[in-house]
């Protein structure tokens, strides 16, 4: 990682929830963004499985990092979509996602996250989300624009 980007943990402090549900973002590049988030019997559902939307917050938080870190210089991002697909569930040990963007334009970046159950490392699930590109002069109703150097040093 070079020496102008931010700390992952630097990073994971701008989402409390992330912090909170116990996400640790790992790694944090344009090219690919990892996280883990261990088992844990308070963010289950029925039958001891990590709850799908657990998994879908750690997704989404390693997504959203892999999706700022290929922004232009004082933009900003917010999720326009986002769509997930469930292969197994997760009964212990630690989950781990990892991000990578699909498709970076002007408008709109697109990453792809990939959650694995990484003691026996089979995949249980995936997430594709769409990000908007929010610049100076192109804030999206009911969006905040971020200031000049956005919220991280670059």
């Amino acid at each position: 990682m070079t020496s102008d980007l931010p700390h992952p943990a630097e990073l994971l402090r701008a989402m409390p929830f992330a912090v909170r549900l116990g996400i640790d973002l790992t790694e944090a590049t344009a090219e690919r963004a990892t996280g883990t988030l261990p088992w844990s019997s308070d963010l289950c559902t029925a039958g001891a499985a990590l709850h799908g939307g657990a998994l879908m917050a750690l997704a989404d938080t390693v997504g959203a990092v892999c999706a700022y870190l290929n922004l232009p210089q004082g933009a900003g991002t917010s999720t326009l979509e986002s769509k997930t697909n469930f292969f197994r569930p997760v009964r212990a040990g630690t989950a781990q996602a990892v991000a990578r963007p699909l498709h970076v334009g002007r408008s709109v970046i697109v990453v792809q996250t990939d959650v694995f159950e990484m003691e026996e490392r089979v995949t249980v699930g995936q997430t594709t989300q769409t990000q908007t590109v929010i610049t100076a002069g192109r804030a999206t109703p009911g969006t905040q624009q971020l200031p000049e150097d956005g919220p991280f040093p670059r």
